[in-house]
This record gives structure tokens, sequence and C-alpha cells, in this order.
């Protein structure tokens, strides 16, 4: 079955690629489809924000359609940089000067305060509006500095406690193993299958 993930960035089309590969599940990007609309993120919530992106391209593209919105909520900053994660340090967008502001805002801070999370909300849409959400989390700490050169986003100042390594330490099929948005497709796989079933009927 084809699946279109609302997404332009290519890493989260690999990721999801290679989390789902065992499950008959065709994953096309977005940018497959011509003139796919932008999607302004305004929501006030991770959910709130892949929903939207999920029906606006299943409605293009007139196929079932999934997004995720994720990012990383830091204790000490009351669970910022939260929804504007990609864009925390303002435009130009790069993860470098985003975890460069993440670091100063945290520079002070001793390692019992640096406790943080990865969250990631993955919707599912489908022509008619059946809809379906599932989330994943993944604890860790932030470190002083990056460390790592894999991944991307906050993956090298992200600390994984169980491994011992950054996100960015860790190679693809480990991370895929134990990330938020692996967490949150683990949950995604038990809805679905009854999901898709449901729009059979």
């Amino acid at each position: 079955m084809q699946i279109v993930l609302a997404t332009g960035n290519p890493n989260k089309v690999r990721e999801f690629r290679d989390i789902l590969a065992a499950d008959g599940l065709e994953i096309m990007p977005q940018n497959a489809f011509p003139e796919c609309p932008d999607i302004v993120e305004d929501g006030t919530s991770f959910e709130e924000n892949a929903l939207k992106k999920a029906r606006v391209v299943c409605a293009h593209t007139g196929c079932i359609a999934m997004a995720d919105d994720s990012g990383l909520e830091v204790d000490a900053l009351n669970g910022a940089p939260g929804i504007y994660s990609a864009r925390y340090a303002g435009e130009p967008c790069s993860d470098e000067r985003n975890i460069a502001l993440l670091l100063e805002n945290m520079r002070h801070m001793e390692e019992e305060q640096r406790g943080a999370q990865f969250r990631c909300v993955i919707a599912v849409v489908a022509p008619g509006g059946r809809k379906l959400v599932a989330q994943g989390l993944c604890r860790g700490r932030i470190t002083t500095r990056p460390l790592g050169t894999g991944g991307f986003g906050y993956d090298p100042v992200f600390f994984h406690e169980p491994s011992g390594r950054t996100f960015a330490q860790l190679d693809s099929t480990e991370k895929n193993g134990i990330s938020h948005r692996a967490c949150a497709v683990r949950a995604l796989r038990e809805l679905l299958p009854g999901f898709l079933m449901s729009l059979r009927t």
C-alpha cells in the first residue's frame, strides 16, 4: 500500500522508510507529487501540526497521507523548544544555529538540570477524513557540546543514557530502534491494520 509522507525533509523520509521497511508499505515523499502546497505549521501542539500536514497532503494527492511533528522538550526550559524546535534560533533555520542557542541557554545548568525528551506525534489521514494518531517519547539529557557526526537536528547534543551515546553517535539502525519516531511508529503499528481495514467498510 502506498502512503504519502507529508514532509520535504529527506532525513525523515529515509527514517520512515527504514523503520517501516518490513511492513509492506510504500512510503512516497510529498515532493513526488507536483505542486504540493507549502504548509504553515501554526498549530499549538505537535498533534495539531501533524494532522494539518497530513490533511493538506491527503487532499492534494487523493492518497492516504502520513505526517509527523516532532521536537525536543527540555525540562528546565519548560518544554522549549518544543513545537518550535526546527526554528528555535529563527531565520535562517539551521541545525547548527538551533544547537548553539540551546547550549547557550543551558550553559549554567548542572547535569541534573539537563533532562530532556524527544517527542514524536504521527498522524495518518485518509480520503474521507478518517484519522489515526500515535505518539512516542525518548528520554535523555542535553550535553554541554555536540558529540558525533550522524543524525540530524539536535541529535549531537541528545545523550541517550541506556546506550551511553548521543543520537549522533549511534548508527541509523541503532537510532531507528530506540528513537521517539521508532516508539511512535511502534504505537502506530498496533493501530494501523485496524485503521486500514476500516477504510474498506
